[in-house]
């Protein structure tokens, strides 16, 4: 990959129909009216769905620790806007817990906007930013076997089943299978990915160079 003229982390991400943003305590209302109108529909595949409702006050702790490991980069949790920011559509985030070089993408979308093809755009410009401007040499996407919507996400995307881990992650009282979804940096240009459409911003909303525009 070329030189790029701007260093990140990307702090708000910008696709055909959303913005995905890094989280401010303010946007606690807006976090608390999606999860508390989705907590049935998340919690199957989200654990921690099962501690909500919870409180506004939380909800804003939850957020400035958000921004908090943002800022140190530590953590890339991003919210999940519609383009004029009035709603929050889901969460998203580019996880470092795989350790240097890689990844993990992580996604949840509200119970109103399920079925849109939202999950595919986010994740689709996070590989973008995870190669084009954290420059790792690994992306992965972690999902249950039993969520088969989630499941459809990287395969649309050109990421590869690397494995099925039986019993991985703990739910209510018992263990689920996961499955491991993996694109490789020499993998991800030739991958429908790198066709979406996106723009990333830095902390002073400076664009970041994303190598490849969409249809190149």
């Amino acid at each position: 990959m070329s030189e790029r003229n701007s260093t990140g982390p990307a702090y708000r991400i910008v696709t055909s129909r959303l913005v995905l943003r890094c989280w401010e305590p303010a946007d606690a209302p807006l976090l608390k009216a999606a999860t508390d109108m989705s907590i049935e529909h998340l919690r199957p595949w989200m654990p921690w769905a099962a501690h909500e409702p919870t409180t506004l006050e939380a909800k804003a702790a939850l957020l400035r620790t958000f921004r908090g490991n943002f800022d140190l980069d530590r953590d890339y949790v991003y919210g999940i806007f519609n383009r004029d920011e009035t709603a929050v559509l889901g969460g998203s985030g580019l996880h470092t817990r795989l350790g240097p070089g890689a990844l993990e993408i992580g996604y949840w979308v509200r119970a109103d906007a399920i079925n849109q093809g939202l999950a595919t755009e986010v994740a689709a410009a996070l590989t973008r930013v995870a190669f084009e401007v954290n420059a790792v040499q690994r992306v992965e996407i972690h999902c249950v076997t039993a969520n088969v919507r989630s499941a459809a996400v990287p395969r649309k995307l050109g990421y590869r089943h690397e494995a099925t881990l039986a019993r991985r992650v703990a739910h209510g009282d018992g263990h689920r299978d996961e499955m491991i979804w993996t694109l490789f940096a020499e993998q991800y240009r030739d991958s429908p990915a790198a066709r979406v459409e996106a723009a990333a911003y830095d902390v002073l909303g400076q664009p970041l160079d994303l190598l490849r525009a969409a249809g190149d």
